[in-house]
């Protein structure tokens, strides 16, 4: 059974003291843990930025915001968190034993104490940030080869979602050894070609074979009028559009404007992708899921992905109408980013969280309303990119609801993570 689809209700006994070594009990705790640092610490730094910015003052840079901020919100936090689902629903879906903690410790450690280099180092030099990427790339690698090692051990017949995720993460280590090198070189448009392909072939890449994997799997299973229904030709036809978005993403950094017959083939993609994501979020069950919460967080984050491509189809009809001058901005990019991606970490995250830690596998009211801050941020960032005379304060007041979401996420959750389980079972 995947992480999250049973739960028990909690004990009425008082909080156990917190210690670390309850992150080394199951892989979901340290990964969740060591992404939600990352998270809290990306969150807080990019506010200040804005804060600061707002305020007028500049701090100092070594490596472009545009590109900074591409890269610590794209890769700082998100591959911390799908360690910890890939080695608790992985090993359950390959077939294989547990996987310890204590293995994912040293590669974990490396990513964190890398991040705490490049961070800094993308103010005061871009060598000392390459070399913080280049640890990141270090973990990451040491991590994608681990969950590679369970695919190839598996003998269960049905191995093609951990395949495209484990393909997926290759790319992602690719790339950040690709962001290294490229900060080290100060290469700027390649660090930002590694952004992008990081993006599209490895971060909504892995979101988009989890959610179809589990979507249907929790509406059916917390729904039973509904049906599991996930042919495997959406997953294809998905996995497809993701993987063109990114070398025209690419082409874009270096050939500006792009020819109209290009943009009209972006759009011939786009908003037929877009109609075929949007109904198949109908299809499994948005509206019904209203009725349950936690349900309902994780449809609303998958409605976000044909929102992106809608909105990417748009702007690049304008585009090409106009000669690349006009277009939607960031809108498409933050509605893919904080949208579809946020929303569904927050929701995969808070199921796994809670169902792992003997709560019960419900939201409460403190989980639904830091969810809901987290959609009326996309709405602020979104609204933002297409309201260019109010952009600098609603991209504002957007980082601040976002902050408030998920620095609010990673402190309550994170305070599961090193404390046992409430229900007194191990992991």
């Amino acid at each position: 059974m995947p992480p999250g689809d049973a739960g028990a209700e909690p004990s009425r006994a008082a909080p156990a003291a917190w210690h670390p070594r309850w992150l080394l009990a199951a892989p979901h705790r340290l990964g969740f843990f060591a992404a939600a640092a990352m998270l809290a610490a990306t969150a807080l730094w990019w506010a200040a930025v804005l804060v600061a910015r707002a305020a007028g003052i500049s701090p100092a840079w070594a490596v472009s915001p545009p590109a900074a901020h591409a890269l610590l919100m794209g890769l700082g936090f998100t591959p911390l968190f799908i360690v910890g689902f890939l080695f608790t629903a992985g090993p359950r879906w390959l077939g294989q034993p547990e996987v310890g903690a204590r293995s994912l410790l040293r590669p974990v450690l490396l990513v964190l104490s890398g991040w705490a280099v490049a961070l800094p180092g993308l103010h005061l030099h871009a060598v000392m940030a390459a070399a913080g990427v280049a640890l990141v790339a270090t973990g990451w690698s040491l991590l994608c080869w681990r969950f590679v090692t369970l695919l190839r051990a598996s003998r269960v017949p049905d191995r093609t979602h951990a395949s495209v995720v484990a393909l997926a993460c290759t790319v992602g280590a690719a790339t950040l050894w690709a962001a290294a090198a490229a900060l080290a070189t100060g290469q700027e448009l390649v660090l930002r070609a590694a952004t992008q392909v990081a993006l599209w072939c490895f971060v909504a890449t892995v979101f988009a074979a989890v959610s179809h994997r589990m979507i249907p799997f929790f509406s059916a299973s917390a729904l039973p009028l509904l049906d599991a229904w996930r042919p495997m030709w959406l997953l294809w036809v998905t996995v497809a559009v993701l993987w063109l978005e990114a070398p025209l993403a690419v082409a874009q950094l270096w050939w500006w404007p792009l020819p109209a017959a290009l943009r009209w083939a972006q759009l011939a993609v786009e908003l037929p992708a877009a109609a075929l994501l949007l109904w198949l979020a109908l299809r499994w069950g948005l509206v019904q899921s209203l009725k349950i919460r936690l349900l309902a967080m994780l449809h609303g984050g998958f409605l976000w992905l044909g929102l992106a491509l809608a909105l990417s189809a748009v702007s690049h009809g304008w585009m090409a109408l106009s000669g690349d001058r006009a277009s939607l901005g960031l809108a498409p990019t933050h509605a893919l980013t904080m949208g579809y991606l946020g929303c569904t970490l927050f929701a995969m995250a808070t199921r796994v969280s809670s169902g792992h830690s003997g709560r019960a596998l419900a939201a409460d009211d403190i989980a639904w309303g830091l969810y809901w801050v987290l959609q009326a941020a996309v709405l602020l960032r979104v609204l933002a990119a297409l309201w260019p005379a109010a952009t600098a304060t609603l991209t504002l007041v957007a980082v601040l609801a976002w902050v408030l979401a998920m620095v609010g996420w990673a402190w309550r959750y994170g305070n599961w993570f090193v404390r046992p389980r409430v229900d007194g079972r191990p992991g």
